[in-house]
This record gives C-alpha cells, structure tokens and sequence, in this order.
C-alpha cells in the first residue's frame, strides 16, 4: 500500500513554517500562476470568493505537478462542502467561524471517514489528484487532510481552551478582520481590545500544541509572526496581490 503524505503537516510537524496565499477568484489560470510562485500552499476561498464546484475541481487540478497544496475554505455551517472539497483533491479544510468545542468537533468529523468521523465515501477524483489507487488514498486519507479551525470571533477567544481540546486539529488559525469586527472595532488593530485578544488567543494556541496560523498582508509582518511562533501563513489574497502590483508598476511610471 502506498501512504498519502501531506508535504504540509510534514513541515508542521517539524516545526518549520508554511507559506500561502488565499485565492477568491473563480479562476483556474489564476490559481496556476500563483502554484508556479513558490507557495507552499494555496487556500481556494469558497466563503467569500464566487467560487463553484467545478471551478474549485478546476483549480485544484492545476497544482498539480507543483509543490503547491491545494486547501479548500468552506462557507460556515455548509460542511457538505468540505467532503466535495476532499473528494476533488484538497488536502485541507479551512472551517471558519468556530465558536465552541461542539462546533470544532462537528467540523472535524467531515473530514473523518467512518467510524472515526462522517465523511461520505466518494474519493472519484482527489486519488488520481495524488498518484495513488482509491483504495489506497481511502486507508490513508484521515491521517493526510490538514484540519485548521479559524478563531475569529470573541466566543471563540472566550471557548478557545475548550476548542482546541478537540481531537484532530492541526491548526487554529487568527483570523484579523472578523475578529476586529466582533469586538466592534473593525479594522482597528492597534486597538487594545483587539491586541487583547488576539494575545489570549496566541498564548492559548501555543501552549496547547496545535499550530498557529495567521494572516499576514506584508514580508515584514510575517516575519514578526513566524518570530512569535505562527507556523502557517497566508500572505493577502489574489485581488490584493494583484492590485498592490498593478499600483507599484504605474507609481513607478507615473514618478
């Protein structure tokens, strides 16, 4: 038999730092583009981004042969979504909007075949994704799929402890904006309330063993969080990288 090895919970688990970028476009030339960059991983956005499940299917076929890990973040509370996500090929679930234990473990048993969790049986394409026969991606997939659970409201800075006693996750995920819009400061993080938070969650985060991961929209903001121990990253999103370059290209000629 042959086992399923996610390249990403193999740098996790060796405590080095994955590198990614969210892709809200329904694009799969867009999503081929940034797989040639060099990220670890790509987050194919269905929360916010109009993105289908053949347009989802589409760009996750397109990291193949790259070092990219495609990683699907589904919309909260639609967890059907997340066993068509794996069944395509993602290696990865990002659950948003986690606000207690019971909701953490609901989301983690998606990504479970029975009797461990609930995932339907149905891998028709996420074997040939990964070079392997179904019958050995089946014995091997549970152990494979990276899990991360997104920490972005203050119930769930409240219920963090209790959140990451739930067996399964491989990451807790500090989402910025939602967060801040939680605590009726939107955008303001610099506020203390925020930096309060954010710093409970951090702590808690650490301490239990389950990685941390983050947003980071600058180099040097992700340097200052793989220093305070983030070990998955995403670096902005498709539109923003697309934009900032777009603006660089005319500041310099407009100069």
């Amino acid at each position: 038999m042959t086992d399923l090895l996610n390249p990403l919970k193999v740098k996790l688990a060796n405590d080095e730092a994955v590198l990614g970028t969210i892709v809200a476009m329904p694009s799969p030339h867009v999503m081929q583009l940034f797989a040639a960059c060099g990220f670890d991983c790509l987050l194919i956005d269905r929360e916010h981004g109009a993105i289908g499940t053949e347009s989802m299917q589409a760009m996750i076929n397109v990291t193949k042969g790259t070092d990219a890990v495609p990683l699907v973040r589904i919309p909260k509370d639609e967890t059907w979504i997340a066993s068509a996500a794996l069944d395509a090929g993602a290696f990865g679930i990002f659950f948003p909007l986690i606000l207690n234990a019971d909701q953490a473990r609901d989301a983690i048993a998606t990504t479970f075949y029975p009797p461990a969790g609930k995932r339907g049986f149905g891998p028709l394409y996420a074997p040939s994704r990964w070079n392997m026969s179904m019958p050995d991606y089946a014995a091997s997939a549970d152990q494979a799929i990276l899990r991360v659970l997104m920490i972005e409201h203050t119930q769930a800075v409240k219920n963090v402890d209790e959140i990451l006693e739930v067996p399964g996750i491989d990451v807790a995920f500090i989402a910025p904006f939602d967060l801040s819009q939680s605590l009726g400061i939107p955008g303001q993080f610099d506020h203390p309330d925020f930096l309060d938070a954010v710093s409970r969650a951090e702590q808690a985060i650490l301490k239990s063993g389950i990685k941390l991961g983050g947003l980071a929209t600058t180099p040097e903001k992700g340097r200052e969080m793989l220093n305070a121990g983030y070990r998955l990253l995403m670096m902005g999103f498709d539109s923003m990288i697309i934009e900032n370059a777009g603006r660089d290209i005319l500041g310099d000629l407009k100069t």
